[in-house]
């Protein structure tokens, strides 16, 4: 590599470990990253603001300050705490049994949404669960986004890297369901389990105030029927954009921040009260992370890489299957899921040509799709649900550290790969 190219690995690997450390605040360390890697000319200002190979992804910041101001509106009418006694009474108030719930309705709406916009949904219903019960809401958020990346894995719209590899594969959204939703599913019960052991100190509820909670009648949690009332039909053709993506051609960015603009005509608050809801921590830490990362592809490291992880096995149809699964689980623990996605996506394609064997039943799209989407999992900084999961959870007072969340993604990340090997190997050898 060159000179460059060595400069920006370098400031990637220091922000990585600054964040990872927490010496400085993870929105400072992104936000200096970027400022370097702009200023020693990696990128320019037009790469990093306008280019969709290495520059800002705007669609997923409208995306998330559009549901950030849905979810600020909904918020205030008072559904979110009827939820959550709700929720907590069909579980009878046993902690485990609202983790199941919740990692549940997580992974399912993760599947059909997109993971980032089921986190913004479930995590203040989460919040009132665990004050409502007297437990510990970090490590039910934890779950929950761990929950949403295994779920999203399971169909096209359910992650962004599954897009990128569709439109990349020309595979269909029920190609996704027959290939990707079986694996994700024995995933998805091997992590209830493993979710019992790791969570297990936390999962010892107060019975006074189980007690009370059952006593207690949601409807009354309701404040304003009427704009909840607006606020479900706005949210709901929200949704109906989403999943009519690929027939409308309208980009899910486009519906959110719409939909959040015609709420806020229908909602009598004020515009400053809710631009406050927003996470712009988390806006900005985005910002400076895909700056940072787009100086990896921008000098080619990512393509680099992906042509090395390509060229090691020599087409041989189980080990290429493996290497790609596993490389692509660890690099997405590391950079962002999307970029390593864009980066590999030709290197597959070229493959597949070259080895039609590869192109079985597309066996290493999905081996790509596996390895990205639940390999995320294992870092703070591995998925954008990871990070806004992270963003919520410090608004309320709560800190996630990078070493915690450690503790519990990697095992997560671990489980789901160790499953995902024989799936491929005796599906597609």
């Amino acid at each position: 590599m060159t000179t460059v190219a060595w400069l920006a690995v370098g400031i990637f690997v220091g922000v990585y470990i600054l964040i990872a450390t927490e010496r400085v605040h993870r929105v400072a360390a992104a936000l200096g990253g970027a400022a370097l890697v702009l200023g020693f000319g990696i990128v320019t200002s037009e790469e990093a603001l306008y280019s969709r190979e290495t520059g800002i992804d705007w669609d997923v910041l409208l995306l998330l300050l559009g549901m950030m101001l849905v979810v600020g509106v909904i918020r205030r009418t008072g559904v979110f705490e009827f939820l959550a006694i709700r929720s907590a009474k069909a579980a009878k108030g046993r902690p485990y049994r609202v983790l199941v719930l919740l990692v549940l309705v997580t992974a399912g709406a993760s599947a059909l949404l997109d993971n980032v916009t089921t986190v913004l949904l479930v995590a203040p219903v989460t919040l009132l669960v665990c004050d409502r019960l007297g437990l510990p809401p970090v490590p039910f958020l934890l779950a929950e986004a761990l929950a949403s990346n295994i779920g999203g894995a399971a169909t096209l719209v359910g992650d962004p890297p599954n897009i990128i590899i569709a439109s990349r594969s020309g595979l269909t959204f029920v190609d996704f369901l027959v290939h990707m939703l079986p694996v994700v599913l024995v995933v998805l019960a091997a992590f209830l389990g493993l979710a019992r052991l790791l969570f297990r100190s936390a999962l010892v509820g107060d019975p006074e105030k189980a007690t009370a909670l059952m006593a207690l009648d949601e409807r009354e949690a309701i404040t304003d029927r009427g704009l909840l009332r607006r606020s479900g039909v706005v949210l709901a053709a929200i949704l109906v954009g989403f999943l009519l993506q690929r027939q409308t051609g309208i980009a899910p960015s486009v519906v959110a921040i719409v939909g959040a603009g015609v709420l806020l005509l229908l909602s009598p608050l004020r515009p400053r009260d809710l631009v406050e809801d927003v996470e712009w921590e988390t806006l900005l830490f985005f910002i400076g992370l895909f700056v940072v990362v787009g100086a990896l592809v921008r000098v080619g490291a990512l393509q680099a890489l992906a042509d090395a992880l390509a060229g090691a096995t020599g087409g041989a149809v189980g080990p290429t299957l493996m290497l790609v699964l596993v490389a692509s689980a660890v690099i997405s623990a590391v950079v962002d899921n999307i970029p390593y996605v864009a980066a590999m996506s030709p290197v597959v394609e070229s493959l597949v040509t070259t080895y039609p064997d590869l192109g079985n039943q597309g066996a290493l799209w999905w081996a790509l799709a596996l390895g990205a989407d639940l390999g995320g999992n294992a870092t703070l900084v591995g998925a954008s649900a990871n990070v806004v999961i992270v963003g919520i959870a410090a608004r309320n007072g709560l800190h996630i550290s990078f070493g915690q969340w450690l503790k519990y993604g990697v095992p997560t990340a671990a489980m789901s790969i160790a499953i995902c090997v024989p799936y491929l190997l005796l599906r597609y050898t």
